[in-house]
């Protein structure tokens, strides 16, 4: 598990260096070609998706309540799957060896998301 999150990671953040320097390349290019007035067309594109991240995130806490208590009905769904407590082997192995908790845990959180983005689509038609 430590394996994905690191590969996860390191490749996030040799996405943003070459995002980053390529951005730099494409800055300087067009100032070079005389253009100043659109050197900054850049951060006017960065500013303009971030508006429309604003405008689709109306309801920031019904998102997270959604998230939050789909993620709690995973855990009680996960132990209820679980292994009597009286086996404490069983148990063990069920948590350490399988990968079911997991899939359990993230398919509730995305059900969380997908439930706020139905609620959310069906308010702006409206």
């Amino acid at each position: 598990m430590t394996d994905v999150l690191m590969a996860a990671v390191v490749f996030s953040a040799f996405y943003q260096i070459i995002k980053n320097f390529t951005d730099f390349l494409l800055r300087r290019k067009i100032i070079k070609a005389g253009h100043f007035d659109n050197a900054g067309i850049l951060e006017q594109k960065i500013a303009s998706s971030i508006g429309e991240s604003q405008e689709a995130n109306k309801y920031p806490s019904l998102k997270w309540g959604l998230v939050a208590f789909f993620a709690g009905l995973g855990f009680i769904l996960i132990h209820q799957m679980s292994p009597g407590m009286g086996n404490e082997d069983a148990y063990r192995d069920f948590m350490r060896e399988s990968m079911l908790p997991f899939g359990i845990e993230l398919v509730s959180i995305s059900l969380g998301f997908i439930v706020y983005f139905l609620i959310v689509n069906f308010s702006k038609k409206r």
